[in-house]
Order: structure tokens, then sequence, then C-alpha cells
């Protein structure tokens, strides 16, 4: 027993240390946010995209957050995300450890859900956290449990049936709209992959390039809910919406075509599974065949049927 525990100890310890390096970590990487978004709000950016800057989020969207949360008048500083996995990189992390916004996040994996319940931030912060596999049935009552009244901030990034889901989602009036789109689709097709409830993107094809709608799809379903489309992220794959009656002259509505940018990653992968590094709209001949449909008219199509932009 005495010679199990001295192997133990010190492996539990490396754990410890290890940790505290992570919480250390934070504590650096938060700070260094606070100095890039001072003064956010005294700032002009003529594209949202230049707002940019990275701390926990997957690209730049700490920064463009910043920016519009410094430069509109938010009611409710609250936010709902989901498809986080263990929010360790995540929209609206950064903006709950900084300006302690409280917040729901769902996702469906039980691993993930634990993970987050146990890291320090989740006692130290007013987050709630839900597991649940979303579909367009479930979806509003999900949100229905969130402890608080009223969404300054929705997040919607689960890989698969997006549209579908915020379609359903037409009582939820948040300041702030956060979506991904598949730049795979282009600028000006409005387009989804068709509504499966049980849509997994590493099932649907092994490339992993086929999931999601076009920028254009969401423009089409937020608009006449009273949403401005006021920008998207240099990467080319996140789209911010802003309710009509928040607008001041530095948050302006842009068209489609000026927020869509070309995907800069390649993410793709061949069929063992490894990343195959096919980019632009090359990676719509890995998909060609598979089906899609015009949120605007109901057509069928597939992705070979797509136009050039």
């Amino acid at each position: 027993m005495r010679k199990y525990e001295q192997m133990a100890f010190p492996s539990l310890n490396i754990v410890r240390g290890l940790a505290q390096n992570v919480r250390d970590l934070d504590k650096v990487l938060i700070n260094q946010g606070r100095m890039l978004a001072a003064g956010y709000s005294d700032k002009h950016f003529e594209q949202l995209q230049d707002a940019e800057f990275q701390i926990f989020s997957q690209w730049g969207e700490d920064g463009i957050i910043q920016y519009l949360t410094q430069n509109l008048k938010i009611e409710h500083k609250t936010f709902v995300e989901f498809g986080v996995e263990t929010f360790r990189e995540a929209n609206c992390r950064f903006l709950m450890m900084k300006d302690f916004w409280a917040g729901m996040v769902i996702d469906g994996s039980a691993a993930s859900i634990a993970r987050i319940e146990q890291a320090q931030m989740y006692w130290r912060h007013a987050l709630t956290a839900v597991e649940a596999f979303i579909s367009r049935d479930n979806i509003a009552e999900l949100i229905a449990r969130a402890p608080f009244d009223g969404i300054g901030i929705l997040s919607v990034d689960i890989d698969g049936v997006d549209y579908f889901i915020l379609e359903a989602l037409k009582d939820v009036r948040a300041a702030i709209v956060i979506v991904e789109y598949n730049g795979l689709f282009g600028a000006t097709a409005k387009v989804s992959v068709p509504y499966s409830a049980d849509f997994q993107r590493t099932k649907a094809h092994h490339s992993n390039l086929y999931y999601g709608a076009s920028i254009a799809a969401f423009d089409h379903l937020l608009a006449p809910r009273g949403y401005a489309l006021v920008g998207g992220n240099a990467a080319g794959n996140n789209a911010f919406f802003v309710r009509t009656d928040l607008l001041t002259d530095k948050i302006r509505p842009v068209s489609v075509g000026s927020a869509f940018r070309a995907t800069s990653f390649a993410e793709g992968r061949d069929e063992n599974g490894k990343l195959s590094f096919v980019r632009g709209m090359s990676r719509r001949a890995v998909v060609a065949d598979l089906p899609l449909v015009d949120v605007a008219t109901g057509q069928q199509l597939r992705v070979a049927d797509l136009p050039a932009t």
C-alpha cells in the first residue's frame, strides 16, 4: 500500500499542478482580452471583422462580440449557446468570464456537460449546462429552462440542421444572433441541408463538409423577424445579426455579399478520416450529389446545382 501511495500521490500532484496552470493561463488570457477590448466603445470599425481578437473563441468572435456589446444597448446580459462541447472554445465564454454575463449552454454529449460542471468556471459564474441532443421539436422547451428572462446573445453552432433549429425559435427575441454558416454553399444561394432530427455531420458524409446552411439562408430567415445582418468573421464561417431596433450609426446593416467570406480553413476529410486539405469551391466536387433544399422556394436540389458564387 505504501509503495502504491508513493506512486499515486506524485501523479495527483501533477494533475493538480496542471489544473492550476490552466487557471493561471485563463487569468492571463482574460487580462489580455481586457486590454484588447479597452476603448471599443469609442472605436468605429468599418468592417465587423476589423474588431476581431481571439481569447476563447474559435476565431476572432471574442473581439466582435466585445465591439457589439460595448456599442449596443442590450437589456439582458445573458446568452444561450449550443453546440459548445466542453465550452473551452466558444463564442460566449470570454464574455461570461470578463463581463460576468449569465448564460446557458447546451450540448448532446454527457461527457462534455460533465466536464463543464466540474470546471472552476461553473461555480464562479452564473452558468447553466444542459445535456440534450437538439432538434427543432425540443429547442424551444430547452431554452425555456434558462434561469433568466430575456436573451442578449443567441449563438447557434451545431454543425447540422442549424437553419431549422433557428426557424423553430420564432418567439425568441435575442438582441444578437450569431450563426455558423457553411461557406461551401456560396454567398447567394438560400440553401440548407434537408432537415433530419438525427442529423450528425460526421455520419452524413465522411468529408465533414456537408452540414448547415448558407449565409443567405439565415438572412432570409432572420430579416423578416426584425434582424439585420451586420457582418461576418474573417475566417468565413460566422455571421452576426442584430435586432433592427438596436442598430446605431456604428452598428449598421450590410449586404450578404459584403458579410460573406470564403472559408479560410481546410477541414475536409478523406474516406480514411485524414485531412484532405481540399479548399474553396473545389470542396463541392466531394459532396456534389448530396441533397439541399432552397429555403425560400422549397425546391430540392443538389450541391452540384449551386451557382458559382
